[in-house]
């Protein structure tokens, strides 16, 4: 069964229960439109990914440079290979971006 989308601003409940235990997760623009237009097969997956840098925030890969203090994590999304870009500290995780490699870090340099 797939899950609802409950919780603004489209974060599903899978996510949305974690944010009661002492991490807030945020959400950029860019990663909003993006999040907005998966299919609900698609949601459980970004969403388990997210799950997944909420308990480890250092899964994702250090990006240097212009970069420096971005993380990408790489999963698999319907067998496709997904990115998610993140920031986060002690009580925070930031969602900057999602996408397929295809001008994703051009679009994170915005």
């Amino acid at each position: 069964m797939l899950k609802e989308r409950l919780f603004p601003p489209f974060l599903s409940l899978k996510v949305a229960e974690l944010m009661g235990k002492d991490v807030v997760v945020r959400q950029s623009a860019m990663f909003k439109r993006a999040y907005k237009r998966l299919h609900p097969n698609q949601i459980i997956d970004v969403d388990e990914a997210v799950v997944d840098i909420v308990h480890d925030p250092t899964l994702g890969e250090a990006k240097k440079g212009d970069l420096a203090g971005v993380f990408v994590y790489k999963f698999k999304c319907n067998g496709q290979l997904t990115l998610l870009a993140y920031e986060y500290d002690i009580k925070t995780r930031l969602l900057l971006l999602l996408g397929s490699h295809e001008n994703f870090y051009r679009a994170l340099k915005r």
